[in-house]
């Protein structure tokens, strides 16, 4: 990043460190310098001689391998500033709830994402930072007190883009190549107010305890080490029970107080099940309740070698089933079909309408949480018209396609609303690591069909898309019986 960048992001004035890398044989030597907005000032090259007055050039130049803010002074008003003023007050008020940073500078094996969540650490409060690099992660943890030094050196020097979450706002730092930068607030995503001790323990849920299933799973080697390979899995494992902690909590499920009545979930074309066990670990292990998962899947083999690895553990409560997810028997559990509800039915990566049928079970079901991550989306695509003014844009096979994908999960989510859940639709996983990134959760808080307000935005939206039938029709007659 250059020095023209840096005074537009904000920045009037720092000490900087310049490590100079000769152009031929021989040791680099540091060199700090002032630099203002103020008159020129000399700046030696790889030669010993002044370049006055400097410019964008030099700092590009092999010379400059490393440029290192010391001591940054900003514009007090300039969106960098400002952000980092909102991330410290943030975490002095105990309303912070994550940071991240984005959009590397540089390119290489550089970190392309930086994570920040707030730890207490033998009752000292840090920043614990996730360097996410192309093939590994490198963790490190900050004291508060070095955060606004430390951030102010990363978005002068190594990245253009940055979100603060809070319980009040959330904000986005955005910089283009040019230095021009703005802040951006949000809504938050979450007004729960942040435990600094529940963060510290949720981040060890994949401890040594859950070494034995990971290691069965071929997601960790005989050392314990996440397989390079298995990277975005174990990844992708340590989200979904984030986002399950949360919603746990909104359920009421983790209170101390809570029932000792086994809770029951179900899992839904669980595949290998590598987050049917996560669920269990969670539960189970972590915050000892009383749980019954099944999963469920249509492929015998796997059924079997799941079954192994949780009678091997052994894992109480867990078992596994072969069925589809229309009509999978839950007998697992000793009782009748009929007489028997869940607390929490979960399918993920159901491929087109089976995520609907999931979601229909959850409701016949009478769970009290559906999770669905939904993969292909291919009943609505053909139906979907090209209305104005979208006409011109849907016209392209790609945007068309995403707009398929849109109506169809926006859809269920209003669906899910219409019976009685309250709904979110967020990001699973970062895209980069699945295209099919898209979760939606709901949590039952409402008697269903209750609100035809609901059911006229159902029949709206389809009616402008000239959607003709849906998976989940069946639900606007309240009559119907949704499938159990």
């Amino acid at each position: 990043m250059s020095l023209s960048h840096s005074l537009k992001s904000g920045f009037i004035a720092a000490t900087i460190e310049v490590q100079l890398f000769p152009q031929g044989a021989g040791k680099p030597r540091a060199v700090k310098k002032e630099f203002s907005n103020g008159p020129a000032w000399p700046v030696p090259d790889t030669t010993g001689k002044a370049r006055d007055p400097p410019h964008t050039e030099w700092f590009h130049s092999p010379a400059a391998a490393k440029l290192c803010i010391l001591s940054p002074q900003m514009d007090a008003n300039s969106p960098v500033a400002q952000f980092i003023s909102k991330t410290t007050t943030s975490l002095a008020e105990a309303t912070f709830v994550r940071l991240a940073l984005s959009s590397p500078v540089a390119d290489g094996d550089v970190p392309q994402k930086i994570l920040g969540r707030f730890v207490r650490i033998k009752g000292v409060s840090q920043l614990s930072l996730t360097l996410r690099h192309n093939t590994r992660d490198v963790t490190r943890n900050l004291p508060i007190a070095e955060v606004a030094t430390w951030l102010a050196g990363e978005l002068q020097s190594s990245f253009r883009c940055a979100m603060l979450g809070t319980t009040t706002r959330d904000w986005q730092f955005i910089s283009d190549r040019n230095g021009t930068a703005r802040l951006v607030d949000h809504r938050p995503k979450t007004s729960a107010s942040p435990s600094r001790e529940h963060d510290q323990k949720h981040q060890g849920v994949l401890d040594a305890n859950a070494r034995d299933w990971l290691q069965g799973l071929d997601v960790l080697d005989r050392d314990g080490k996440v397989r390079a390979s298995m990277a975005d899995k174990h990844r992708q494992i340590n989200r979904y029970l984030e986002i399950v902690s949360h919603l746990a909590k909104e359920c009421g499920w983790t209170d101390a107080a809570a029932s000792q009545t086994p809770l029951r979930f179900v899992d839904m074309g669980c595949g290998k099940g590598y987050l049917t066990f996560g669920l269990w670990h969670l539960f189970h292990r972590i915050w000892k309740r009383p749980v019954q998962v099944i999963g469920v899947e249509t492929r015998h083999d796997l059924v079997a070698t799941t079954n192994q690895l949780a009678r091997r553990l052994p894992a109480d409560g867990l078992s596994f089933i072969a069925g589809d997810i229309a009509s999978a028997k839950l007998s697992a559990w000793g009782e009748e079909e009929r007489g028997s509800n869940v607390d929490a039915l979960i399918a993920l990566h159901a491929c087109n309408t089976a995520t609907d049928d999931a979601i229909r079970r959850g409701i016949g079901l009478g769970a009290k949480l559906i999770i669905v991550s939904p993969c292909c989306h291919k009943e609505l695509r053909p139906q979907l018209g090209k209305p104005e003014p979208l006409g011109p844009v849907l016209r392209h096979g790609v945007m068309e396609e995403r707009m398929a994908e849109w109506a169809t999960d926006g859809l269920r989510g209003m669906f899910l609303e219409w019976a009685g859940y309250r709904t979110k639709i967020m990001e699973f996983v970062a895209s980069e690591h699945t295209p099919k990134n898209l979760m939606i959760a709901a949590v039952l808080e409402h008697e269903p069909f209750q609100n035809e307000e609901g059911r006229r935005r159902i029949e709206r939206f389809k009616k402008f898309f000239g959607v003709a039938t849906h998976a989940l029709d069946p639900l606007l007659n309240p009559c119907a019986s949704p499938a159990k």
